[in-house]
């Protein structure tokens, strides 16, 4: 009987090691498939993602806590962080950024809207060029910053729109509280 017990166990404990080898041998997989995938490699100019979600508040602080307290977002003195992988290329996590402004700020202007939208973006330079051989108005120039690449927008209504190509340190996270 202690030998049937035994065996059994021995089954139990390869067969979840040979589960958890597939699931490990599964990611590698898609990294390769990627690395192999010359979609995974375009650097077409284009959006590829929401970067961040800004909007006026009459007191951004109160309104951080009350999403921190209520919904359980981590929250900072710039609102909250979420991290994602990139199903095309799964060593690159994305961000965004969801950020109360005071109501009033500048940073939305010439838009009169109490929102703006940051896209994510490759080849922004690229970018630009086609939107500004299409008649679209770009408010600034292309600045650097230790996060990317920004420049600002509008669309046909007025609304701003931040365009950001992010830096990416493959698999790096923020270092900071995230909402993943």
């Amino acid at each position: 009987m202690n030998r049937l017990i035994i065996a059994i166990s021995i089954v139990t404990v390869l067969t979840d090691c040979n589960s958890t080898n597939k699931k490990s041998n599964k990611m590698e997989d898609l990294k390769n498939e990627t690395k192999n995938n010359p979609t995974a490699n375009d650097t077409t100019p284009m959006v590829t993602g929401i970067g961040g979600i800004f909007f006026f508040s009459d007191n951004p602080k109160e309104t951080r806590e009350w999403y921190h307290q209520n919904l359980g977002l981590e929250t900072n003195d710039y609102g909250s962080t979420f991290e994602s992988r990139n199903l095309k290329k799964p060593e690159e996590i994305n961000q965004l950024q969801w950020s109360p402004f005071k109501k009033g700020s500048k940073y939305f202007e010439p838009s009169k809207k109490e929102f703006m939208i940051n896209y994510r973006v490759q080849n922004i330079e690229g970018l630009v060029a086609k939107l500004r051989g299409k008649g679209v108005t770009i408010i600034d120039s292309i600045a650097d910053s230790d996060y990317g690449k920004f420049v600002h927008i509008l669309d046909p209504e007025g609304n701003k729109i931040e365009l950001w190509e992010p830096v990416y340190n493959a698999g790096s996270e923020t270092g900071g509280k995230t909402a993943k």
